[in-house]
């Protein structure tokens, strides 16, 4: 979608805001990274490691809190 020539160099108050943020905190963007890498980004999953969890686990009673007698 084009904007007329009027509209070209408009900019919200929020982009100039993050816009002038980031000017005063150059290292903000590359911290916005680590911490993305360090919650999202995960390892890939070996799926012999998964089988293996899944088959040696034990299946729970229906209600834990009774006793078997």
């Amino acid at each position: 979608m084009k904007f007329s020539k009027q509209f070209q160099l408009y900019e919200s108050e929020a982009t100039q805001f993050i816009k002038s943020l980031k000017e005063a905190n150059p290292k903000l963007e590359q911290g916005q990274r680590e911490g993305r890498a360090l919650l999202w980004d995960k390892t890939p999953i070996d799926l012999e490691t998964l089988r293996s969890v899944d088959e040696s686990r034990i299946n729970q009673q229906a209600y834990v809190y009774q006793n078997k007698n």
